[in-house]
C-alpha cells in the first residue's frame, strides 16, 4: 500500500507526538507500506521518516522547491520529489495513495486534510482517511465536523468521510477494514 501521511514540521511539540510519528513510520515500513509525505526533516515529518527508514521502509518525499532552497528536506530520504508549489505538492501527495493518515499538525496539515475530505465528499478520492488522534488532538476537530452535520452543512452520510483512532496499532487494521467510498457519493454531496 502507498500511504499518504500529513503531519507537522514543528519540533517544538510535546514529545508524545514525535514518538507517535516515529512509531507510525516504523509500523508502516514493517508492514511493507510505502510512505509518501511532505518531505520535511524536522518535527513529526522528520520523526515519521526516521522511523520508516530505520525499519528499512520506502519513503517518498514531495517538497516544494522553496523549501529545498532553505534546506527543510529530510537528508536521508532518497526519493525526494521537488515540485513547484504547495498546490502541486498536495496533488502529488494524494494521487495514487491507498489511504491518508493525518497525524497532529498545524494549518498546513489542516489544509491538506480538509482538501482530502472535500475530494472524498465529491467522490474524487475514494480511500480511507484516518485521523491519528494522539493525546486527544483531533477530538475538537471531530466535534466541529459533527457540528457541520448537525447544522446541515454536511449530510449524515458524511460521517463516513473520516475515521478517528487513538493508537498507532489501530491504524492499519482500520485502513484495511474501511471500504472504498461510494462511487455514487456525488448523489449526496450536496446537503438535502
Amino acid at each position: 500500500m502507498r500511504i499518504c501521511v500529513y503531519c507537522a514540521s514543528s519540533a517544538a511539540v510535546d514529545p508524545v507526538y514525535l514518538e507517535a510519528a516515529r512509531s507510525l513510520g516504523d509500523t508502516l515500513a514493517r508492514a511493507g507500506c510505502t510512505i509518501v509525505y511532505g518531505g520535511g526533516g524536522t518535527g513529526l515529518m522528520g520523526a515519521l521518516a526516521d522511523g520508516a527508514l530505520a525499519a528499512g521502509g520506502e519513503v517518498i518525499g514531495i517538497i516544494p522547491r522553496f523549501m529545498v532552497e532553505v534546506e527543510w528536506q529530510h537528508p536521508g530520504v532518497g526519493d525526494m520529489q521537488i515540485v513547484e508549489d504547495m498546490r502541486e505538492r498536495k496533488h502529488r501527495l494524494l494521487t495514487g495513495s491507498d489511504a491518508v493518515i493525518a497525524l497532529p499538525g498545524g494549518c498546513g496539515t489542516l489544509e491538506e486534510l480538509s482538501e482530502a475530505l472535500t475530494l472524498k465528499r465529491l467522490a474524487l478520492y475514494a480511500k480511507p482517511i484516518v485521523l491519528l488522534d494522539i493525546n486527544g488532538f483531533y477530538a475538537p476537530l471531530e466535534r466541529f465536523l459533527e457540528q457541520m452535520i448537525e447544522q446541515r452543512f454536511m449530510n449524515p452520510e458524511h460521517r463516513g468521510l473520516w475515521t478517528r483512532v487513538t493508537r498507532v496499532d489501530q491504524v492499519l487494521p482500520t485502513i484495511r477494514a474501511i471500504p472504498d467510498w461510494d462511487v455514487n457519493a456525488r448523489d449526496y454531496a450536496a446537503v438535502r
